[in-house]
C-alpha cells in the first residue's frame, strides 16, 4: 500500500492530509474525521478500504491535527465542508472515472450529512457513523454557562478496547483542551442547517453504538427522523461506545459499511 501526503490552501489556511492506495482502484473513499482528532486516526480504516479496492483521501480540518488555524476552533461549518469538497475535486482530477463515497464519524457526520444535503447527487453514498446530528445534550449544557469548563473528553467514553483511550490520551494531534464557545456556537448553527435543509434521497447509512456516552444515540435518531429520504439504511450496535469505527466489534461495522457501499456503487463498464 502506497501512502501520501497532500496539501492544499483551504478556507483558512493551509490543509494537510493523506491519501492511500493500493495496487486496485474501484472507487474513491473520502474519510471526515471528528472533532478534536486528526486523519491519522483513521489509518486503520484507510487500510481495511484500500484493501477492498479503495483510492482513500482523507484531510485534517481547519484547527486540527497538522493543518493551520487556531486549535480545536471552527467558526462556520459551511466553510469546512467547502474544504472536503475541494478534497473531493482533488480525487475527481486524479482518479477521474471513479464513484466517491463519503464517510463521516462524529463531528465529521455531522459534516457528512450536511455535505450529502449539498452534494450528495455527485457521491454514490454517504456513511455517517456516531454522527452529531438532531439535539446533542452537552452542546446545549455547554452554551449555557458562562465560562466553558476546562474538561477535555474522557477517553474511556470512545471505546470498551482500553488500548483506544491510552493512544488517543497520548495522541500529541488531539486536542486535549476545552470546547471553544465559537466551535460550540458553530455546532449549533450547522444542526439548525441541517434540520432546516431536510431529506437526503441519495443513499445515506447511519451507524451509531447503542452505549454511546458522548453522542447519545436518542439525541441522533432524532436528526436521522428529518434527514432519513428514500436511500436511507441505518443500524445499531448494543453496548458499543462512540468510536464503533474503534470499537471491539470494529471489524463487523467495516463489513456493515462495505456492504453498503457495494450495494450502492455503480456497476462497472463491461
Amino acid at each position: 500500500m502506497d501512502q501520501s501526503d497532500l496539501e492544499y490552501d483551504g478556507h483558512a489556511g493551509r490543509i494537510v492530509g493523506r491519501r492511500w492506495a493500493g495496487d486496485r482502484a474501484d472507487y474513491i473513499a473520502l474519510l471526515v474525521h471528528g472533532y478534536g482528532e486528526h486523519c491519522g486516526r483513521y489509518d486503520h480504516v484507510a487500510r481495511r478500504l484500500v484493501a477492498d479496492g479503495a483510492v482513500v483521501y482523507a484531510i485534517d480540518h481547519v484547527g486540527h491535527g497538522r493543518s493551520a488555524g487556531e486549535r480545536a476552533l471552527v467558526d462556520d461549518f459551511e466553510q469546512v465542508e467547502e474544504d472536503v469538497h475541494q478534497l473531493e475535486a482533488l480525487a475527481r482530477s486524479e482518479h477521474p472515472s471513479l464513484p466517491i463515497v463519503l464517510i463521516g464519524h462524529s463531528m465529521g457526520g455531522m459534516i457528512g450529512a450536511r455535505y450529502a444535503q449539498r452534494w450528495g447527487d455527485g457521491l454514490a453514498c454517504v456513511v455517517l457513523t456516531g454522527p452529531v446530528i438532531g439535539t446533542w445534550e452537552a452542546l446545549d449544557r455547554l452554551l449555557a454557562l458562562d465560562e466553558i469548563p476546562d474538561a477535555p473528553i474522557d477517553p474511556a467514553v470512545l471505546s470498551r478496547d482500553t488500548a483506544v483511550g491510552e493512544a488517543y490520551a497520548a495522541d500529541p494531534l488531539v486536542w486535549h483542551g476545552p470546547f471553544k464557545r465559537q466551535t460550540l456556537e458553530a455546532l449549533r448553527d450547522c444542526l439548525r442547517t441541517i434540520r432546516a435543509a431536510g431529506v437526503v434521497d441519495d443513499p445515506i447509512l447511519w451507524l451509531h453504538g447503542e452505549a454511546d456516552e458522548l453522542v447519545p444515540i436518542a439525541g441522533s435518531r432524532r436528526g436521522w427522523s428529518d434527514l432519513a429520504g428514500r436511500h436511507a439504511s441505518a443500524k445499531s450496535y448494543p453496548d458499543a461506545r462512540h468510536e464503533i469505527l474503534n470499537e471491539t466489534n470494529r471489524e463487523v461495522v467495516l463489513d456493515d459499511i462495505l456492504d453498503f457501499i457495494h450495494t450502492h456503487l455503480p456497476a462497472p463498464p463491461p
